[in-house]
């Protein structure tokens, strides 16, 4: 399970190596004031070679050098796999770590701001941005999600 602590460890270390991503799914609706369980954070980075060796940097501080960071490239993330799933050695919980989703969400033209997550600065999609991302989706809990973001924040209907 996902819990702020370890999301705060995460975001700290990417803050360290100076990884350029945004924190999407519900830990960002988390992050937003909206909690509920998840078992994974879902982050959509810059693509590029210096952001990813960042990244990878990042996630080897935390899990003990993981030779599976390796396995998360530029290659892939700018090419026609841009989603790779890194789950830590300890099996708790899983990273969902993108650049783009199918056409219609890109990292460079994700909808971001700063927020501070138990004192941590954390690049963290929009409410807007989070209800665009789950309201057409095929998955209930997406929906409910969706709105339950348009609620909160008194988004209008697209």
């Amino acid at each position: 399970m996902m819990d702020f602590g370890e999301l705060r460890r995460i975001l700290a270390a990417f803050e360290r190596e100076g990884v350029r991503y945004v924190l999407v799914g519900s830990m960002a609706m988390a992050a937003q004031g909206i909690v509920r369980a998840t078992r994974d954070a879902d982050f959509f980075v810059a693509p590029d070679e210096q952001n990813v060796e960042r990244l990878r940097r990042a996630l080897k501080s935390l899990f003990d050098d993981d030779p599976n960071v390796d396995e998360i490239t530029a290659a892939d993330l700018g090419g026609d796999y841009p989603a790779v799933e890194y789950t830590p050695p300890h099996g708790r919980y899983s990273m969902d770590i993108l650049s783009r989703l199918g056409e219609a969400f890109r990292y460079e033209e994700l909808e971001a701001e700063d927020v501070i997550v138990e004192g941590v600065r954390a690049r963290v999609a929009t409410p807007r941005m989070l209800y665009r991302m789950k309201k057409d989706t095929v998955r209930p809990q997406d929906r409910m999600d969706a709105e339950t973001i348009r609620t909160r924040f008194g988004l209008k209907e697209e």
